[in-house]
C-alpha cells in the first residue's frame, strides 16, 4: 500500500472533519479576477490537510469533540500554509507546483507577494474570531518563527550548517505551524493536556522526510543551495547520497521521539490513528 493510500485510511476517521475546512477555504476570498478563480484553485487543490488531520486526531484521542471554533482555527492554518506556499514560490523563483503553473509565473512577483500577504490576512481574522489572546499570540508567534526561518535559509545558502541549525530551522519554518495547529486545537478545547513535544517532533520529522525524499529524487534544496541533513551527514553538497542513511536515523528519532510524546493520552482508536500517521512518517 502506498504512503498515499495509507494516509488516506489513517485520517478516515477525521475526513467529515476536514471536508468542513475544505469547505470553508474560500468563503471569506474577496478579491478581484482574474486573480480570485486562481486563488481559489490553489485553495482547492488536492491537499492531504495533514496539520488539520493530526489536529483533529489528536483533539478526538483526548476525548473532546471537533466544533465550529476548531474548524476556524484549522481553516487559518491552512489558509497560512497557502500563502507560505506562495511566497515560497516567489523566493524560490517555482514555475509548477502540483503540475500547475504558480501564482507568480502567471501574475509576476508583486502580486504573488500581496496575493499571500492576503491570505495572511484572511486567516488572522479567522484567529481573531475565536477571540481568545493566548491563541492570537500562539498565531503570531508561529509567523514569526517563520520568517526567521526564511530568513535564515536565505542567509546560509550554499554553507552547510551544523546539524542543531537545521533543526532549529526546520523547527522555525515548519513545526510552528504544526505547533499551532494541535497546541491550538488543544488551548481552544480546554483539555489539561501539554501537547508540545508532540507538536514539535512531528513536526520536524515531516520536514526531515521532505528534505530526505527531496535529496533522494530531484534534489532542487541542493540546486538552490539549501543543504539539509543528507548533506549535513555526507559533508558534501555533491554526494548526499552518503548522508542518506544517517538522515534516515534521525528522521526515525524524532518519529520515535513523537511516538513517546503520546503515551500520556487515553487507549483509543484515535490514540492508535495518530499513532500509526506519526509512524508513517518514517515508512514513507
Amino acid at each position: 500500500m502506498s504512503f498515499q493510500e495509507r494516509y488516506i485510511e489513517i485520517t478516515s476517521v477525521v475526513q467529515d472533519d476536514i471536508n468542513k475546512i475544505k469547505n470553508s477555504l474560500t468563503n471569506d476570498i474577496f478579491i478581484q479576477e482574474p486573480l480570485k478563480s486562481k486563488l481559489f484553485g490553489i485553495l482547492n487543490a488536492p491537499s492531504k490537510h495533514i496539520r488539520a488531520a493530526v489536529a483533529f486526531l489528536y483533539l478526538k484521542a483526548t476525548g473532546k469533540q471537533v466544533d465550529d471554533k476548531q474548524i476556524l482555527l484549522q481553516t487559518a492554518v491552512e489558509l497560512a500554509h497557502n500563502a507560505s506556499l506562495i511566497h515560497d514560490d516567489v523566493i524560490d523563483e517555482g514555475l509548477l507546483r502540483r503540475n500547475k503553473k504558480t501564482l507568480n509565473s502567471e501574475f509576476e512577483n508583486k502580486l504573488a507577494v500581496i496575493s499571500g500577504d492576503y491570505l495572511l490576512s484572511a486567516a488572522l481574522k479567522k484567529i481573531c474570531m475565536l477571540n481568545s489572546f493566548k491563541l492570537t499570540e500562539m498565531f503570531a508567534q508561529t509567523l514569526d518563527n517563520m520568517c526567521q526561518g526564511e530568513i535564515s535559509q536565505h542567509f546560509n545558502r550554499f554553507k552547510i550548517p551544523e546539524l542543531d541549525k537545521y533543526i532549529k530551522k526546520s523547527q522555525q519554518k515548519t513545526a510552528s505551524l504544526f505547533e499551532t495547529a494541535i497546541c491550538g486545537a488543544v488551548l481552544l478545547s480546554g483539555a489539561d493536556i501539554d501537547a508540545y513535544e508532540f507538536a514539535k517532533n512531528f513536526g520536524i520529522a515531516f520536514q526531515i522526510r521532505d528534505d530526505l525524499i527531496n535529496a533522494k529524487t530531484t534534489k532542487s534544496d541542493i540546486k538552490d543551495g539549501v543543504y539539509t541533513a543528507p548533506i549535513i551527514f555526507s559533508g558534501d553538497s555533491s554526494t548526499p547520497e552518503k548522508g542518506i542513511e544517517k538522515t534516515v536515523l534521525l528522521l526515525n528519532n524524532y518519529v520515535n521521539k513523537a511516538v513517546k510524546n503520546l503515551e500520556n493520552l487515553e487507549n483509543n482508536k484515535y490514540k492508535q490513528k495518530l499513532t500509526e500517521l506519526t509512524e508513517l512518517l518514517a515508512d514513507g
